[in-house]
């Protein structure tokens, strides 16, 4: 099984290319099996990372809460499961 973690946060205005650069720099120990970065207006920016394990796995690696300098608010925080594809 595969649990996805998603992590996402909005920059203080004027601050999404250095919050993305900081999303890129942080390290994973050790690192999942797959890992995507992705930006959005409003200067938004999503991680998105694959594991191996079932959806309550305990103690994976998560990206740190950014500095208050760099976000508007708390990061969001999101975990997936992967299901059997119906089609």
């Amino acid at each position: 099984m595969t649990v996805a973690l998603m992590w996402e946060a909005r920059a203080v205005a004027g601050k999404g290319a250095e919050l993305l650069t900081w999303a890129t720099h942080q390290p994973l120990d050790p690192p999942p099996l797959r890992r995507e970065t992705f930006r959005a207006p409003e200067d938004r920016v999503l991680v998105i990372t694959w594991w191996d394990g079932a959806y309550d796995t305990q103690g994976l690696p998560e990206l740190p809460e950014p500095g208050e300098d760099l976000v508007r608010r708390a990061v969001h925080r999101w975990r997936f499961e992967t299901v059997a594809d119906g089609g």
